[in-house]
């Protein structure tokens, strides 16, 4: 059996699949290890995303140890304390929006931020920003939170979520790029009719997971 070379840290399951046909279409032969811990996103909300930055670094350093090469933080929420822990960890460890956020500073000044979850809001600007003094572009970011979509996610109706989403980014207006904040948004950006880029998340940070890897392509 081939040691994982690369962990993805969830806080729900409905992304194993997205990221496992992600790898089957983009990176066949990379060996994933995925993480599931919903009980993150839930304290998080509740107390912040610090409150669990004690948690996340134990679970990264248990997935160094049992061979993962990098390790993927897949929620936004608590993307940024993931990344901070890294040099506790031993090992690179992203969160799955920063190639999306650099992908928006590159496409105009004028950039929505929209997302399901509130406390995905305050990260995914922060990252932005970061991006952009980075780059050395300024940006203006406005963010949209989509009402009542969160509900129904968490009711399983995944169709009622996406047309949600799909209809808060279609009227919006006047901007040059549009992030899907969350990973499990990702399916409203080909059905959206807005004419400036919607970008998401999985496939450009799996891409950049993979690349830190170096290792990891089973024979």
């Amino acid at each position: 059996m081939v040691t994982p070379a690369l962990a993805l840290l969830h806080t729900s399951p409905v992304h194993v699949p997205v990221f496992e046909e992600l790898r089957d279409e983009d990176h066949p032969g990379v060996a994933l290890r995925h993480l599931v811990h919903e009980e993150l996103l839930a304290r998080a909300r509740a107390e912040g995303s610090d409150a669990v930055a004690g948690a996340v670094q134990e679970l990264l350093q248990r997935a160094a140890a049992d061979g993962a090469s990098a390790v993927l933080c897949t929620c936004s929420t608590i993307g940024g304390v993931a990344e901070s822990a890294a040099a506790a960890v031993g090992v690179p460890v992203l969160r799955v929006d920063r190639p999306m956020a650099a992908a928006a500073v590159a496409a105009g000044r004028s950039v929505a931020v929209v997302a399901t979850v509130a406390s995905t809001l305050g990260p995914t600007v922060a990252l932005v920003e970061e991006e952009a003094a980075r780059a050395g572009h300024p940006v203006d970011v406005t963010t949209v939170l989509v009402d009542g979509a969160w509900e129904c996610f968490t009711a399983g109706d995944h169709e009622g979520y996406v047309d949600r989403i799909v209809a808060a980014v279609d009227a919006l207006d006047g901007v040059d790029a549009v992030l899907l904040a969350q990973a499990s948004m990702a399916s409203a950006a080909d059905r959206t009719t807005l004419r400036a880029p919607v970008l998401s998340s999985p496939r450009l940070g799996l891409r950049a997971a993979v690349d830190r890897c170096g290792a990891g392509v089973t024979s």
